[in-house]
């Protein structure tokens, strides 16, 4: 699974990438910083059921005061200008980067400091770079699918294959599911037998209904510690359907750094933190954790935590299980206690689960037993958020 990060060049993407992942990544207020896509690995954050069950637990990753950190992978792509599914800027580039997305956290510069160029701008109204984005994710879509649509659905007809089989294995590159297709086909009520007898108008519709399933997108209102940013957001709010978190990545990555440094104590997400040996900071350092604070009063955190966590688990509707071996200890082969924490999709079974750790264990796969209760689960049970497992196999 992967989060991939948009937005017009020049609005903080890098620095919300930077601050989520501490990749080395390079930072700069110009246009197009980013060319190549810059991978990292971010987290989401869940309540770890070590706390509960009153265990000290041994993860494969980082597990905080009770915080357990899931690694998710994120993707920043170059920055998108208007009319980058024609070649601008480095759309074509920015475009094919962006199939291997699950889903997409547009960076907005809330402040209205940025145009859609990526230029210093006054008074700059953000929601127009929610509408060009999304044109331009939409004509990108359009454009796969209308290089292809008059032989593809002429070939289903006469040859009566399967429309939705051979639409994702032809567009396989999208991550399209028959779910997704089965959705936008009956919203649209379009005839999926009779595909070449759709208009241009219907290709278009589908494309872009099936581009906003595949491709959810949440706001990341960033530079909300600018005066201009407050009155934009309430604004903003009102105009689109899209969720919408204000977010500051600079004061994120200040105290990311911070703790690294030992200068801190913070974990991502949270409303405070925790200044070490102040005695030893420079002024500078201490305007600048108060300024960083201030900005944890008035929101509540610096969004960008909060922003990753609602993409996977509102957009793409994710939970995290625990896969373990022995029920009664929750540790694995070596005694590790809790040591996976593995996000699943919402309705997966103790068999998905089983796959998703190793295709062997998918393959061998007899049962599972809820760790909580000891009670044996039916291979199709829907397992819960939080859940503890242990997958049974044969021997």
């Amino acid at each position: 699974m992967k989060v991939g990060l948009v937005g017009a060049p020049n609005t903080g993407k890098s620095t919300f990438m930077k601050a989520a992942t501490l990749a080395d990544i390079e930072i700069n207020n110009y246009p197009f910083t980013t060319i190549d896509a810059n991978r990292g690995m971010g987290y989401v954050t869940v309540e770890c059921p070590c706390e509960e069950l009153e265990v000290s637990c041994d993860p494969n990753g980082k597990c905080v005061d009770g915080v357990r950190f899931v690694p998710v992978e994120m993707l920043d792509v170059a920055g998108l200008v208007p009319d980058a599914h024609e070649g601008r800027g480095l759309g074509n580039q920015f475009l094919d980067d962006l199939r291997e997305a699950d889903a997409l956290i547009h960076v907005l510069d809330i402040s209205g400091k940025t145009d859609a160029e990526g230029e210093p701008a006054e008074d700059y109204d953000p929601h127009e770079n929610i509408d060009f984005l999304e044109r331009e994710l939409d004509f990108w879509y359009e454009d796969i699918f209308e290089r292809e649509w008059k032989k593809f659905s002429s070939q289903i007809e006469m040859e009566n294959k399967d429309f939705e089989e051979q639409l994702l294995s032809r567009f396989s590159g999208l991550k399209i599911t028959k779910e997704d297709i089965r959705k936008t086909i009956n919203k649209l009520n379009l005839d999926k037998d009779k595909p070449s007898k759709w208009s241009e108008e219907d290709v278009s519709n589908f494309a872009t209904e099936l581009r906003k399933l595949t491709k959810p997108m949440i706001i990341a209102a960033n530079k909300m510690d600018l005066p201009e940013a407050e009155g934009n957001l309430k604004d903003l709010k009102q105009r689109t359907e899209l969720e919408v978190v204000p977010c500051c990545s600079e004061a994120e990555l200040a105290l990311r750094r911070a703790s690294e440094e030992g200068k801190v104590e913070y974990i991502p997400g949270q409303s405070d933190f925790t200044v070490l040996e102040e005695e030893k900071l420079t002024e500078k350092e201490k305007r600048g954790f108060d300024l960083v604070r201030n900005i944890l009063e008035e929101y509540g955190s610096t969004g960008v935590q909060k922003t990753i966590n609602k993409a996977v688990f509102d957009l793409l509707d994710m939970i995290v299980v625990y896969p373990v071996e022995n029920e009664n200890s929750y540790t694995d082969q070596k005694g590790n206690v809790l040591p996976d924490a593995i996000l699943l999709e919402r309705g997966s079974t103790p068999e998905d689960l089983a796959y998703q750790v190793h295709s062997d264990i998918g393959d061998s796969f007899i049962g599972a037993i809820d760790c909580r209760t000891g009670r044996r689960m039916s291979a199709d049970k829907t397992l819960e958020n939080g859940q503890i497992v242990k997958i049974l196999t044969e021997k």
